[in-house]
């Protein structure tokens, strides 16, 4: 992709302890070569300008499907033939459908259960031109096509099933409060629920987060 041996890779997952490890398996290869870390949307944007990957391996609770979609739009990692590896939670794939149909040979996605060797083999793939789904990952991100969710409410949703607060959702989304409790109330309304946790409940059952 690049005319170069070696595949450069940007590294942008929560927790140091797991992204250190990942650096050293990647590191170990001959034709990889781990240019940065991030641990942040913040960071990892900045990474993206600096270091101009052939391959950011990216965790999918780091950023938010809007993120997903401008930087795929944009061009991942800052190029026009840059990449993403995505590393998704399969309960949490449904989100990803928008993305899955309309940015499959930008963005790769693995599941966060895959095992280390497969990572190493998805950034090849992906620095070669190829596509890399996970089959069960686009299955489940496939199955929301009748959900009455917008995209934006699976992922308010998604947060509130973490049980965290309106400020901390707003915060975690980059949106207001107001905006996340606009967000709720149409929630409510569509599910048919009376609270947020029966909200997630009926969610789930069918399939839509």
């Amino acid at each position: 992709m690049t005319g170069s041996l070696m595949v450069r890779t940007l590294l942008a997952l929560k927790g140091a302890l797991v992204r250190g490890a990942l650096a050293q398996l990647l590191a170990a290869e001959d034709d990889i070569d781990v240019v940065g870390e991030a641990d942040t949307p913040d960071e990892l944007r900045s990474a993206l300008r600096a270091e101009r990957p052939d391959v950011a391996v990216v965790d999918g609770d780091l950023v938010t499907v809007d993120q997903l979609c401008d930087l795929a739009s944009a061009g991942p990692a800052g190029r026009p033939d840059g990449r993403l590896l995505v590393l998704v939670q399969q309960r949490r794939a449904a989100r990803l459908g928008p993305v899955v149909a309309e940015h499959c040979r930008r963005i790769g996605f693995l599941s966060h259960d895959v095992a280390p060797g497969r990572i190493v083999e998805g950034v090849r793939q992906l620095a070669d031109g190829q596509v890399v789904l996970d089959p069960d990952l686009v299955v489940a991100a496939l199955e929301v096509a009748g959900s009455p969710l917008t995209p934006r409410e699976r992922e308010v949703l998604d947060v509130v099933a973490e049980g965290h607060p309106v400020r901390d959702i707003a915060e975690r989304l980059v949106l207001s409060a107001g905006t996340v409790r606009n967000h709720l109330s149409r929630i409510m309304a569509k599910t048919g629920a009376r609270t947020r946790l029966e909200a997630v409940r009926i969610a789930r059952e069918s399939g839509w987060i």
